[in-house]
């Protein structure tokens, strides 16, 4: 269930489930038995470090810079804030008015903030970068603002567009994550959202030398500190 309740709180997945059978991305399982008088099954995992929902970070654009297990888990939990962003036309920028319209100063630093539009678009797809693909952009500026305001994590819908053209993609990476601000991409279920504000987490696998990792996505609503 993509909704689930636990008291008073509501418990909303956000990640995207994934099938060795259907995923285009590399995703193998190959499950065996170790022997002996008790069965003892083991998996062996062979995936990329950027399948489904995943968690970008610093060293996956530059070598001297952090690798997921040299971040502090702090940095993958938090306070999230939901910009779905409606009103602009089709590809349009993110710009700097437009976020400080859409935030009214609700943004604190080492908030996590997620980009999205009603222009859905699967990214990664054959749809990408075509004419049916309407999602928003982001750039420069759009990084400038996002580090002026020291938030930690930025994460996409699909009516947001990473991947448009080389120039804005390299220089939004580079501007915050020379901050160790993390990415999360191909999250999913945001429309189950109720708050546009609530605690989520997303922890990463505890890997040296990892540059990303798939992770499940989670955001819990009612929780008074993160509202």
């Amino acid at each position: 269930m993509s909704v689930s309740k636990m008291g008073n709180l509501r418990v909303i997945e956000l990640t995207k489930p994934l099938d060795p059978k259907t995923e285009d991305r590399r995703c193998h399982l190959f499950r065996f038995n170790t022997g002996g008088p008790i069965p003892d099954f083991h998996t062996i995992i062979d995936i990329t470090s950027h399948l489904g929902t995943h968690m970008e970070c610093p060293y996956h654009h530059d070598d001297n810079w952090p690798d997921v297990s040299a971040l502090p888990l702090t940095t993958f939990m938090g306070r999230g804030l939901y910009f779905n962003i409606e009103g602009l036309a089709p590809n349009s920028y993110l710009t700097p008015s437009v976020l400080e319209k859409k935030d009214q100063g609700r943004l604190k630093a080492g908030d996590i903030v997620i980009l999205d539009s009603p222009y859905k678009c699967l990214p990664f797809t054959e749809k990408t970068n075509t004419n049916e693909d309407k999602r928003l952009f982001v750039n420069r500026e759009t990084a400038i603002w996002l580090r002026d305001k020291k938030v930690k994590c930025v994460g996409f819908g699909d009516g947001v567009s990473i991947e448009s053209n080389n120039e804005d993609v390299s220089a939004f990476h580079d501007i915050l994550m020379a901050e160790n601000v993390v990415f999360l991409e191909v999250l999913k279920n945001l429309e189950l959202l109720e708050k546009d504000i609530f605690f989520m987490s997303y922890t990463p696998l505890f890997i040296k030398g990892l540059d990303s990792s798939p992770v499940r996505v989670y955001a819990i609503e009612g929780i008074a500190e993160f509202s």
